[in-house]
């Protein structure tokens, strides 16, 4: 039983380099790599992301330096899997499109439990943009199946621009104190609450991705309504060919 493949459609500002880096990456690993031991070793990137993010938040600052390194790890282990396959021609469609996604997602609730738990950004907060974040990959799963496009950049943005985000956010964090330092407070639902300088950047990042959420879900609706038009009533079908036949 073969799978069609979907097209793979990416638009971000560093794919043309980041596709380069990784069939050189591909071409150069030793003959035991697969890209299961890959998948995995993304896996203990997201690990490390959310282990240094609680350790900055509980112990030191200076753990954000352990959070961008799982970033750079999760990059290496979760974008070159594929591109190894491929380079080598093994590819599996079926297996390591199951395999893939279903990892990312335990990747992603790892991150941002993670970053929930560190006590620098509100744990609802957190869970918010994972939510928002889960519902983007449930889409580009449903236009996968029903029109074999596989959407991996919105807005020219994709998994590896936020990883440098993220990576830039960190660095500014431990080395620009009154950045660090900056908080502001706001009534929610009748509650003072005090935001951080990374609640900032996660409402940024929410509010962000929220928008992209709806602009794609409504440009989708109006396609698939375009592909697949409302058929006529049974009744006017009915008056239309005995007219028809009257004739």
């Amino acid at each position: 039983m073969k799978r069609e493949a979907s097209v793979r459609i990416q638009t971000s500002v560093l794919n043309g380099v980041e596709k380069k880096v990784l069939v050189w990456l591909a071409q150069r690993q030793p003959r035991w790599m697969t890209s299961d031991i890959l998948t995995f070793i993304g896996t203990a990137g997201a690990i490390i992301v959310a282990a240094g993010f609680i350790l900055a938040g509980t112990e030191n600052i200076g753990y954000l330096w352990l959070s961008s390194l799982g970033f750079v790890i999760n990059w290496y282990g979760d974008s070159l899997d594929g591109t190894l396959a491929r380079v080598r021609n093994r590819q599996r469609p079926m297996y390591g499109y199951y395999l893939d996604h279903t990892v990312d997602a335990i990747n992603e609730v790892i991150m941002f439990v993670g970053a929930g738990l560190s006590g620098m950004v509100h744990f609802p907060l957190a869970m918010s943009i994972l939510v928002v974040y889960l519902m983007l990959t449930i889409n580009v799963s449903v236009n996968a199946h029903l029109k074999k496009e596989f959407r991996l950049t919105y807005a020219k943005l994709g998994p590896t621009e936020f990883r440098i985000i993220m990576i830039a956010v960190n660095t500014v964090l431990m080395y620009v104190a009154p950045v660090r330092e900056f908080s502001w407070m706001a009534s929610v639902a009748g509650r003072e609450i005090t935001f951080s300088a990374l609640d900032t950047v996660a409402l940024a990042i929410l509010v962000i991705l929220v928008l992209i959420y709806l602009v794609t879900v409504i440009r989708d609706a109006m396609e698939y309504d375009g592909l697949d038009p409302m058929p006529e009533p049974d009744g006017e079908k009915t008056e239309t060919t005995s007219s028809e036949q009257m004739r």
